[in-house]
Order: C-alpha cells, then structure tokens, then sequence
C-alpha cells in the first residue's frame, strides 16, 4: 500500500471527502457516512465506537487511519478476563527485586527506595498506557472487540475516554501529551454499557450492497477476474441470505475468492464451491445448511 505524508497536526484531514480517497487509497473501500464519523473523530478528537457483524472491516479502519495519518497504530485486543496488567501496565518485578538487593545496605531511606523502584525504569508499559505516553505524535489506539472484555474493564475505560489520563496508584495521575485517536470495534456479543456510548461517537457498519462488495474485492485482489469477482461476491451474498449461526463477512468473500484463483479456477462451479465452502461456512452446521439449500440454486439466486 502507498505511503501517505502526515497531515498537520491541527488539521488530519481537510473533509470527508479526504478519508475516502485516503482509504481507498489504501485498499480500504468505505461508504460516505464511515468517511463521515473517521473525519468527525479526528476533529473532535472524541472515540469512535464501530459496531456490526464479524468480518466487515471494523479491525480495518483503525488500521487504515493510522497509515491515512502517519502515525503509530497501538492495537489493545480484548478478550474475557482482560485486566489492567495486561491492558495498561505492571511492574517489572525481577527487576524490582534486583534493585532492591543491589540498594541493600545503601544510606537510602525507606521513602527514596520506594520512589526508585516504583518510577518509570521499572513500569513495563501495556498498550493504553503507551497510548498515554506517546512522545513525537497522537497515536492511533485501537480498541477492538470490547464486547468480548468484561463490564469492570469497560467501566475502567471510562477514565482514559473521558480525560485520556490514566491513574497509576504508585505513581499519580499520568495525562496525555498527545490525545490519541481512538478506534473502538464491537461485535456486538454483548451490549455495551450507556456511560460508555456516551463518550464516542458511533458507526454501524452492514453487509455491503453488491457493487461495494465488488470495489472492495477488486481493491484487495486486483488480478482477480472480472466474472470471477462478480461470480464469488453473488454466491457469498446469496448464502448470506440463509439463516446460518455465522452470516460470512466480507473477511470471508476475500478469503473464497483467493482459494478460488489458488485452485487455477478461472470460474465458479458447483464443484469450486463445495471445495471451498470451508471459506464461507465457519461450523458444520453452517455447511449442512448451506448445502441443503442446493449450492447451484444459491448460486444461480443473484444471476
């Protein structure tokens, strides 16, 4: 992808406008109303929380931003269980011990030991807190699935959302030199709490309509043919259609049509199509319903 020269700093981007050639750009296809909340987040320097199903190109935007800016991507994924030491900091313990053996016997007192031990050397530094401290530029943060993370964590995120601070109890209040630009992504396995929504602005992204499906897998498969493109994005939409436990992304119609050229198919056929099924039908039930709504009718759905 194209190297892009960073903006001024006052002014990331100069409109709308500018993000969508920016991210097309950059092999990302997006919509005017996307362009229109990344452009209001640089703005505003407010989180932009994105929502919608599994493999539309919510991780993306957050990555296509930051090459669209020229700045540093710091990505927190989050999981069930996620906690401070592995989201914003911990101390670096042996190194804590080595220290405290090596000031054995020294004049120090109490007080000055602790201040060393517990200062910058010994902070091991996690990504919100790095996002905090970033020196020469605003980051991009890139909070994705926080709907995975449970409801303490998000209730934690409140304080860095609010004021881009974070509290470190043995060292104070640390403030951002640089505000970062904040990307959140949710899948929305879980809803997320209104003090949260509060603080960002929001984006739902959907299914894409099938001429946007057909830019994005032009975009990012440029040797693809042409009725090959177009045969795959109809079979994909088609089986979206169905009603399966995981609907296939766009994630997943990139992934089709690369088995698809990797397999010498120069076209889709019945034959193509159940050696790569395993692309679109992510659990063995998925598969069997694909299959038993007949793979040429679903095929032949969108001709």
């Amino acid at each position: 992808m194209p190297a892009l020269s960073t903006p001024p700093k006052d002014e990331p981007v100069k409109d709308p406008d500018a993000v969508l050639r920016s991210f097309e750009r950059l092999g990302y296809i997006a919509d005017r109303s996307l362009a229109t909340a990344v452009f209001l987040t640089t703005k505003l320097r407010k989180p932009l929380l994105i929502e919608g199903h599994s493999g539309l190109g919510k991780t993306e935007v957050g990555k296509a931003l930051s090459a669209m800016l020229g700045t540093e991507l710091i990505r927190l994924q989050c999981y069930e269980g996620l906690d401070v030491g592995s989201s914003v900091y911990e101390w670096n313990y042996q190194k804590q011990l080595l220290a405290i053996k090596i000031q054995e016997g020294s004049n120090q007192t109490v007080e000055e030991k602790e201040e060393h031990i517990f200062s910058r050397e010994f902070l091991l530094e996690r990504p919100l807190l790095k996002s905090i401290l970033a020196k020469d530029a605003a980051p991009v943060l890139l909070i994705d699935e926080i709907d995975r993370a449970d409801e303490a964590f998000e209730a934690f995120l409140l304080e860095l959302l609010s004021d881009f601070q974070i509290t470190v109890p043995e060292m104070g209040t640390i403030q951002a030199k640089h505000i970062p630009y904040v990307i959140l992504t949710s899948n929305r396995t879980r809803e997320l709490g209104d003090a949260l929504k509060r603080r960002c602005l929001y984006h739902w992204i959907d299914y894409p309509s099938f001429e946007k499906e057909i830019k994005i897998v032009r975009a990012r498969l440029p040797g693809i043919e042409e009725q090959l493109g177009m045969d795959v994005v109809r079979f994909v939409q088609a089986v979206r259609q169905l009603d399966l436990a995981k609907p296939p992304g766009v994630a997943e119609t990139l992934d089709c049509a690369q088995a698809v050229v990797s397999l010498g198919s120069h076209r889709m056929d019945t034959e193509v199509i159940e050696q790569t099924i395993g692309c679109v039908a992510k659990s063995m039930e998925d598969g069997v319903k694909v299959k038993a709504a007949g793979i040429e009718k679903l095929f032949a759905q969108n001709l």
